[in-house]
């Protein structure tokens, strides 16, 4: 193995990753979420409800109709004074609350820690420390009290020039990075991963680390783990490591999770790809597999230092990532279990919901353009009075992708072995090989390709489910209609799904476009927020999002700049019923360079979690700023990622 990288001028993580989810891999003839949107609403004649203010924001703006529909505004769930868009080196709040920094990549999260030195790192060191770039945000109360609870959060990926001082610097309005070592790869490794905390609330209303907690633990690229499902023990995933096909060694690129109704944190494996290097042997059976997903992606040179990252050397080693891992957080010493009924795909969270009947669904995106929205609905019931008897609820039950259809139906399909086309004589000899090849099975039952899903978020009380669509600056010119009118859509837009009745299990539900996202100040833009927004309320690239304790959705954006929007990233509060729904409000805002991740809530929506993630990124080429550049590293806000806890000056629920 090579101890020694030369410098090579590079495209920053966040950069590369964005790049990655714009590819687009799905080259099949699934119909468009454009063409369903297209055959849909011409054939509607546009009438009434959102459908008339998607039409009129097709041509004239909506903020040209302010004036004359200033009533909607009366109507909004949301009481608070809105911030103001705009961008800088520190984040911003709605008046009257209080954005607390709560944890910063490098802060103790075991007793032993050493104290953070940006200047003397180890891997040893970061395998105790707060992780970086904080993404999923989860609390889970403790003794049945809010006041105390276990943090949970995900440590997505690294971004190595802002990390290590000296190794990058900015040439010609590039990055270019300098030696790679194994020692700088080790501690990305630790610095990936998760994160849990105990925290308190205090006398004075903050909160607070508990570091001697003995339920603190940081989960890691090195972590054991489990595969548990119908893929464990399979030949597909076993390696010269693990011949039996059921250990794993960590988990990584965890962007959004979810929490468990008995209380497990769930991480989602996104980009897995990326970690990757090498090529697979010629005529391999994993090719087309790996092809589908962008295996191997070489993000990182992690594969110059660990053979289980290089393809030639660990061919079946992709194939154990992608999956959802569930941990339980009450047992510091518990195995983490890669849960594979859930599919291997790029998974943008697992938010989940207890239906009716005790069976509990869990949603998530896979994220990357033309890609698909899914369920997985357990076999079995939730048991609130045992939590044991739920512990593998997960390792049994139905995926599902959904299809989109033009006169506002959808159709849940099952991904089942010897159903349909997931047969032998397509490549499919097991449920094992359904799930492994998730992507494929997807394309072949026909689902619906979507605009880069991200966090699909159910609300219990109103069996409503919002689907999250960043963009798709793929799309053609000749998917361009009235109601999706974007060549090239940069902005993403929102889908509202009603399942029947309630029923969060149904195979048939239907659809409407909540929002489509952008400044509606451009005509061209085709933005169809209400005419209530303000010029602060607009949105691009929706991300994850969150439903509050009284049912109302919050969303936080990835791609907002200073180049793209001469805005920041932040977090919009959304009316989605009535008079004002459509309505958006900007709560908070994150530094230059950053993207807002989370959002939590407890559950009396009193206290809400934010995830600051690599702050500075595109201030390191761009914005010039003494807070961006070392040696300030260590008080400054913009490049270190943080983790905010946010309150209501004098108590109360928020907004």
């Amino acid at each position: 193995m090579n101890e020694h990288v030369d410098p090579t001028e590079i495209k920053t993580p966040t950069d590369i990753r964005e790049e990655s989810e714009d590819i687009g891999r799905n080259d099949t003839p699934n119909p468009t979420m454009g063409d369903i949107i297209n055959r849909r609403y011409s054939r509607r004649g546009f009438l009434g409800g959102s459908l008339a203010v998607a039409a009129i924001g097709a041509t004239v703006s909506p903020m040209a109709l302010l004036a004359g529909k200033a009533q909607a505004a009366t109507a909004s769930a949301f009481d608070f004074t809105e911030t103001i868009a705009g961008v800088d080196e520190t984040h911003h709040i709605a008046e009257g609350y209080d954005a607390d920094i709560l944890l910063r990549w490098g802060d103790k999260v075991l007793p032993d820690a050493p104290d953070f030195d940006p200047m003397n790192q180890s891997a040893d060191a970061q395998a105790k420390q707060f992780g970086y770039n904080n993404d999923y945000v989860g609390f889970i109360p403790l003794d049945g009290s809010e006041d105390r609870g276990l943090l949970v959060v995900n440590h997505e990926y690294t971004n190595g020039e802002l990390m290590f001082p000296g190794l990058a610097r900015v040439v010609d309005g590039k990055v270019e990075m300098g030696d790679y070592t194994r020692e700088l790869v080790d501690i990305e490794m630790a610095a990936h991963g998760g994160t849990i905390i105990e925290i308190r609330k205090g006398e004075n209303g903050k909160w607070q680390p508990v570091l001697d907690s003995p339920h603190n633990r940081r989960i890691t690229v090195n972590t054991e783990m489990a595969l548990s499902g119908p893929v464990a023990g399979h030949d597909r995933v076993k390696t010269n490591a693990d011949p039996s096909g059921t250990k794993v060694f960590g988990t990584l690129n965890n962007c959004a999770g979810g929490v468990t109704p008995w209380g497990t944190y769930l991480m989602a494996e996104e980009n897995f790809h990326g970690y990757f290097g090498g090529e697979l042997p010629a005529g391999h059976r994993e090719e087309e597999n790996y092809k589908r997903v962008g295996a191997p992606g070489g993000w990182y040179n992690w594969a110059s230092f660990h053979d289980r990252f290089d393809v030639s050397k660990e061919p079946n080693e992709p194939n154990r990532f992608g999956w959802i891992v569930e941990v339980d957080v009450l047992d510091p010493n518990s195995t983490p279990r890669k849960r594979t009924a859930l599919g291997r795909f790029k998974h943008e969270g697992c938010e989940t919901v207890v239906n009716g009947d005790g069976r509990v669904v869990c949603y998530t995106g896979d994220d990357e353009r033309f890609d698909y929205v899914y369920k997985f609905v357990t076999a079995g019931t939730f048991d609130e009075a045992d939590r044991t008897a739920n512990m593998n609820l997960l390792d049994e039950g139905t995926l599902y992708v959904a299809r989109f259809d033009e006169d506002g139906t959808m159709e849940w399909l099952p991904l089942v072995h010897g159903e349909g086309p997931l047969t032998a004589e397509n490549g499919f000899e097991s449920q094992a090989d359904v799930l492994i090849e998730t992507r494929r099975a997807a394309d072949l039952l026909g689902a619906t390709k979507m605009d880069r899903p991200e966090d699909v978020q159910p609300n219990a009380a109103t069996g409503k489910v919002y689907c999250m669509l960043t963009n798709n600056t793929r799309r053609k010119a000749d998917d361009v209609n009235v109601a999706n009118p974007r060549p090239e859509n940069a902005f993403g837009h929102i889908i509202e799904i009603t399942e029947t009745d309630g029923d969060f299990a149904s195979t048939k539900s239907t659809w409407e476009i909540l929002l489509k996202c952008g400044d509606p100040s451009i005509a061209e833009v085709g933005a169809t927020f209400s005419p209530a927004t303000s010029e602060n309320g607009w949105f691009g690239m929706p991300d994850n999002c969150a439903i509050d304790a009284d049912g109302r959705l919050w969303v936080s954006t990835d791609g907002n700049s200073q180049s793209k929007t001469g805005r920041t990233d932040g977090l919009w509060a959304v009316d989605t019923e009535g008079e004002a729904r459509g309505t958006s409000k900007l709560f908070f805002r994150v530094p230059v360079g950053a993207e807002m991740c989370g959002p939590y809530f407890t559950p009396s929506g009193e206290t809400l979690f934010l995830a600051v993630q690599h702050p500075g990124d595109e201030g390191l080429a761009t914005f010039e700023s003494p807070a961006t550049r070392w040696p300030d590293f260590d008080e400054k806000l913009p490049v270190r990622p943080s983790l905010l806890v946010v309150t209501k000056q004098g108590g109360g629920k928020i907004a």
